[in-house]
């Protein structure tokens, strides 16, 4: 059986379960190849399409958001922190961070996949996000990342600057939100199997088995 899948994975670079989710996702992969690959392409979700451009603090966006108290928030995030250390990935302090827009960075992601990059400037803006407690939605700081992966800083910033692709991730929000995608990680296989959250390593496993097997 040698079989090649289409995987979309709707996901929001200030999402802790979709670095998780992809990471699992990823050992599926490498532990299913050669006989079963995958062509991934990451679909825009914004965890919080009306947060100001100076963002919130993280505890109390949490707190607020979930109606859980500080401890109950602190310890999702251990229990998060623990999470991504099984699948190979390290969360830095959030404590006392903050929870930015992301819709600049959606924009930037849609570009990148002109290039054949756009896995890579998703899982640096996860690194810029959760291991450097930066702001996703800073230019000077999405533009250094396009340039740590070797894309075009110039065309990247012509892009912030002005609205291009607007219209096209707003579109993909859209169609993905009426297809009932309301949380994620949503990961949608061959555009009809639905794995939805961060889920272990061993369940995409299997899943993309059957779904190879079809």
């Amino acid at each position: 059986m040698n079989k090649n899948l289409t995987i979309d994975i709707v996901s929001d670079v200030s999402c802790p379960w979709c670095i998780i989710g992809y990471q699992a996702l990823n050992q599926a992969l490498s532990n299913l190849a050669p006989d079963i690959q995958a062509d991934i392409t990451w679909r825009p979700f914004e965890l919080n399409p009306q947060m100001p451009k100076e963002g919130q603090e993280i505890t109390e966006h949490i707190t607020q958001k979930y109606g859980i108290s500080e401890q109950q928030a602190e310890e999702n995030r251990a229990a998060i922190k623990e999470r991504g250390l099984s699948v190979g990935y390290e969360f830095g302090n959030r404590g006392g961070g903050r929870i930015y827009n992301t819709f600049d960075a959606h924009r930037l992601l849609h570009w990148a996949h002109e290039f054949g990059k756009q896995t890579e400037l998703k899982l640096a803006l996860f690194n810029l996000y959760f291991q450097q407690n930066s702001n996703p939605s800073d230019h000077q700081q999405l533009l250094a990342v396009v340039k740590n992966i070797g894309l075009d800083v110039t065309e990247a910033k012509q892009v912030l600057d002005s609205d291009k692709y607007t219209t096209e991730v707003r579109k993909q929000q859209q169609h993905y939100q009426s297809a009932g995608v309301h949380s994620v990680p949503a990961v949608i296989v061959n555009n009809k199997h639905l794995i939805s959250g961060g889920q272990p390593t061993e369940v995409f496993q299997t899943a993309l088995k059957q779904i190879a097997a079809e």
